[in-house]
C-alpha cells in the first residue's frame, strides 16, 4: 500500500539519516554485539549531525522539528539495517521528554543540549526486581534530608545503564501513600550510585542494559525533576509516547522482517524450484503482507493524533498491542521460511526472532495492554465507572 504519509522534508531526513548509518553504524555493528554495547563516540557522532532529540528548541541545539513523524524514520531506518544496539528511540522519544515535560528551566538548560549533542546519554529507570509492570509497586525510596533527597534502592533491566550519563530514578517519596513517586535527576559519578553487570540478554545484545544500585546517593533539591509526589502520573502520561514508539518499531521490524524473506524464498531452491513458487509460501506471504499493512495504517494515524495532542493512553495501547503481537507472528512465520537458516545468528531473521520477543514486554506488557483497553471499554459501557 502507498503510504502517501511522509513529505519531501521527511524524505531528506531519512536519506541524511540512512547515509550516517551506513558510515557509523553498519561497520560496527558484529563488533558492537560481541560487547554488548555501541561504541560512545557514535553518539556524540549521532548528535553532531542533528539527530539526538531533533524536536528541541534551537537554543538547546535541536532542529524544532516537533513531528514525530521524524522519530518514526529514524526508528524505521534503524530496523532497516536490523540495528538494535543504538538506543536512539529510547534517549529521544522517550527518556528526554521527561525533561522537556516536566524540567525546570534551569534542568533544561542544564541537561538538554548535552543530550542534543551526545555528550549527555540518557537513560531511565523504572523497573525493579520484583515489581515488573507495577509502577506504584516500587520500593526504591528517597527521603527528604532538608537540603538533600537520600535515595536508596535497586532498579533492574535498564537499557542504556551502563553508558547513560544522566538517569532518572523513580522513588518512593512517602511510605504510606501508594502513588506518591518522584523523579530524580541521577549523574554518574554521584557518589553512591553504582552500575552492577551488564544483563545477558535473549535479544538487543548490542544495546547495554544493567542493574542499577543506589546506596544513600544524595540528590540535590534541584535535581527533582517534578514535583516529588507526582511521579507515578507523569509516568502514567508518558507511557502513552513510550507505547507509540514500541508500536512503531514493532511495525517497522515486521516490514525488514518480510523485504528479508521475500528475497530470501524468492532465491531459495527446493525439490527444483523457488520456495516462492509453492502456493503455501505465498498465501503466508499474503496473509503477513495484510497484517503488516493493517498495523501500519493504525500506527501511522496514532502518530498523527499524537502530532496533534489527540492520542489517548487507551489508542497508544491497542497499537502496542497489536503491533508487538502482529510482529512475533510475522517472525516467527518468517524464520520457518528460512528453514535450518532461520535458526542460525548470522541471518539477519534469526536476530529478528530474538528481538522481537521482548516487544511484547517492555513498556507494559501485552497483558497489561489488554487491561488498559478492556478497562475503559466497560468504563464507557457502565456509564464512566470502571
Amino acid at each position: 500500500m502507498r503510504r502517501n504519509y511522509f513529505d519531501a522534508d521527511h524524505e531528506a531526513f531519512r536519506a541524511t539519516f540512512r547515509a550516517f548509518l551506513e558510515r557509523e553504524v553498519v561497520p560496527y555493528q558484529r563488533e558492537w554485539e560481541e560487547a554488548g554495547r555501541v561504541d560512545r563516540e557514535v553518539w556524540r557522532k549521532a548528535g553532531k549531525q542533528g539527530f539526538l532529540l531533533p524536536w528541541a528548541d534551537p537554543r538547546h541545539g535541536g532542529l524544532g522539528l516537533a513531528d514525530f513523524r521524524y522519530e518514526q524514520v529514524i526508528i524505521e531506518e534503524l530496523a532497516a539495517i536490523h540495528d538494535s544496539g543504538l538506543a536512539i528511540p529510547l534517549h529521544s522519544a522517550i527518556v528526554a521528554p521527561y525533561l522537556a515535560h516536566f524540567g525546570t528551566a534551569e534542568q533544561q538548560d542544564r541537561y538538554l543540549p548535552g543530550a542534543v549533542s551526545g555528550d549527555i546519554v540518557l537513560a531511565l529507570a523504572i523497573t525493579e526486581p520484583g515489581t515488573g509492570s507495577d509502577v506504584a509497586g516500587i520500593r526504591t525510596r528517597a527521603v527528604d534530608a532538608g537540603d538533600h533527597w537520600v535515595l536508596t534502592g535497586q532498579k533492574t533491566f535498564i537499557s542504556n545503564g551502563l553508558l547513560a550519563d544522566l538517569v532518572i530514578v523513580a522513588a518512593r517519596t512517602d511510605p504510606n501513600q501508594r502513588h506518591a513517586i518522584g523523579l530524580f535527576l541521577v549523574e554518574a559519578g554521584t557518589p553512591g550510585f553504582t552500575r552492577g553487570r551488564k544483563l545477558d540478554k535473549l535479544g538487543l545484545r548490542a544495546q547495554d542494559t544493567a542493574e542499577l544500585f543506589f546506596d544513600e546517593v544524595r540528590i540535590p533539591k534541584e535535581n527533582a525533576l517534578g514535583d516529588p509526589k507526582a511521579g507515578f502520573a507523569a509516568i502514567m502520561w508518558m507511557f502513552a509516547q513510550e507505547r507509540l514508539v514500541v508500536a512503531i518499531s514493532s511495525v517497522a521490524a515486521a516490514q525488514v522482517a518480510l523485504r528479508d524473506t521475500v528475497e530470501y524464498v524468492t532465491q531459495r531452491q527446493a525439490f527444483g524450484r523457488a520456495l516462492a513458487d509453492f502456493q503455501d509460501t505465498r498465501f503466508r506471504l499474503a496473509a503477513m503482507r495484510t497484517e503488516v499493512d493493517v498495523a501500519q495504517a493504525f500506527v501511522d494515524r496514532c502518530v498523527l493524533a499524537h502530532n496533534d495532542g489527540e492520542l489517548t493512553p487507551v489508542a497508544a495501547a491497542e497499537a502496542k498491542l497489536f503491533a508487538s503481537e502482529m510482529l512475533g507472528r510475522v517472525v516467527d512465520d518468517c524464520l520457518q521460511m528460512h528453514g535450518g537458516y532461520g535458526y542460525m545468528w548470522e541471518y539477519p531473521i534469526c536476530r529478528a526472532y530474538a528481538d522481537a520477543r521482548v516487544q511484547r514486554i517492555y513498556a507494559g506488557t501485552s497483558e497489561i495492554m489488554k487491561e488498559i483497553i478492556s478497562r475503559a471499554m466497560l468504563g464507557e459501557h457502565r456509564g464512566g465507572a470502571a
